[in-house]
């Protein structure tokens, strides 16, 4: 892999994460209501996920996904059933800004968290054909296969990581302008909107688009 190749795939990977999605969302939503600790925790849920998906695609899932319309269609029916649950339940959440004062950080709690960003991030079976087919045109395949794919893993696993922190830091440090119930009440209720929106979306999404 060339520095050429390096840095159109970085240039790849920075307009596919910057771009809004549910893990962003999902960040975003968990740092105004529980605070940048719990957010943080499903940050790593998330990343550990983008790990997992990657390292499926790399064993075959993608190629399985792409030639069987029974298991897209289970993977996706589960995926979007996820979203469309976390939706309902962010919309119906109660009004309440974290407040610094909080002091339940129990490793149940933490599990929790780290559980929820971990499902958002795996919850689209599109992801597993992204990588599949992402993957491959930034590899050389006369060189080595394990330490290219270690490159491209740990530079969006980084990226991925860095722009979720920055959202999840970032709402927190305007929590204090949002402190009144109305302001959270309507804010969680478009967040629960939007997650149930992009379940629903991805019901309609096909193998091959």
């Amino acid at each position: 892999m060339t520095l050429t190749t390096y840095l159109l795939y970085v240039a790849a990977v920075a307009l596919l994460i910057l771009t809004p999605g549910p893990t962003m969302l999902m960040c975003m939503t968990n740092a105004l209501n529980h605070g940048p600790r719990k957010a943080m925790t499903s940050v790593a849920g998330s990343v550990a996920a983008v790990l997992c998906v990657m390292l499926l695609s790399a064993m075959g899932l993608g190629a399985l996904l792409a030639a069987s319309e029974t298991a897209f269609t289970v993977a996706k029916l589960i995926g979007a059933a996820y979203l469309i649950w976390l939706g309902i339940k962010t919309f119906r959440s109660e009004a309440a800004v974290f407040d610094g004062t909080a002091k339940d950080d129990s490793p149940s709690q933490r599990r929790s968290f780290f559980l929820r960003g971990f499902l958002v991030g795996a919850s689209n079976p599109k992801a597993v054909l992204f990588f599949a087919a992402f993957f491959p045109q930034f590899l050389n395949p006369a060189a080595p296969f394990v330490p290219q794919f270690a490159i491209l893993a740990l530079t969006f696993m980084a990226f991925e990581f860095t722009v979720l922190t920055c959202c999840a830091l970032g709402v927190s440090r305007i929590a204090p302008l949002l402190r009144s119930s109305r302001a959270v009440r309507w804010f969680n209720r478009v967040s629960g909107g939007l997650f149930t929106l992009m379940g629903s979306l991805l019901l309609f999404t096909r193998r091959h688009t």
